[in-house]
């Protein structure tokens, strides 16, 4: 079961130059939960990850990770927290091998995955290890971009739609994924466009709507908020 608090943001504010973003977002994410952040397209759940990782402009509020405030914090010390964030442009370097591009990322702290656990992991990987980045199927690029962080050390997670546009065999295999992260004791944040990878995998989910949590609700009480869905996400 989840353990403490890892995460907590408290009236979070945040601009992209002249432009108000996210209104007083307020979460928590607490040590082995896998936390799903829904909402249709420019809600300000990327911009809620982005924030946290300090990529935004200027940030307002209080984002505490384990219990030290990191909102003033330089990404790079954001990520020494045991912070990891795989974007959704995956950002994969096309001359560089699939294994070239998985050591590429600086150890952030200790207990980062092997490369031959994330081997044992992703199979395809080591199978594609010699093959530049241009060469691996979405899919495959996918994978790399989240098996990159796995060997920095990073403890939570940010996922942003992992899984959008990749073939539903694809998606089960990230589903997978994300079972055996938890299970090891990984903490996951999913920004998901894709209510039904999501459903399954999270222990709790929060809606956002004009850069706001709009509702929070737990996997039991899925099914008392389908109207809720309908209405914000129209699942």
């Amino acid at each position: 079961m989840a353990g403490n608090e890892l995460l907590r943001i408290e009236n979070l504010n945040a601009w992209y130059g002249e432009s108000h973003v996210l209104h007083g977002v307020n979460m928590r994410v607490n040590e082995g939960e896998v936390v799903s952040l829904l909402g249709r397209n420019g809600a300000g759940r990327t911009t809620t990850m982005r924030a946290i990782m300090g990529l935004t402009g200027r940030r307002e509020g209080s984002i505490r990770i384990r219990g030290q405030e990191a909102v003033k914090l330089a990404p790079h010390r954001i990520a020494r927290l045991g912070v990891g964030y795989c974007p959704e442009e995956r950002g994969i370097f096309a001359s560089l091998s699939a294994e070239e591009n998985l050591m590429l990322p600086p150890t952030i702290a200790e207990g980062g995955m092997s490369v031959a656990e994330i081997y044992d992991m992703f199979p395809n990987l080591k199978e594609r290890a010699a093959s530049p980045g241009t060469r691996l199927s979405g899919g495959e690029q996918q994978m790399l971009a989240v098996a990159r962080i796995l060997r920095t050390g990073a403890r939570l997670l940010l996922l942003d739609e992992i899984s959008e546009g990749l073939a539903p065999v694809i998606v089960q295999k990230l589903a997978e994924m994300i079972r055996t992260l938890k299970s090891k004791g990984y903490t996951v944040v999913l920004v998901e466009q894709n209510f039904r990878f999501a459903a399954p995998l999270a222990d709790r989910f929060y809606i956002m709507e004009h850069g706001k949590i709009v509702k929070e609700f737990t996997q039991a009480e899925l099914g008392a908020n389908t109207s809720v869905l309908q209405e914000y996400l129209g699942v």
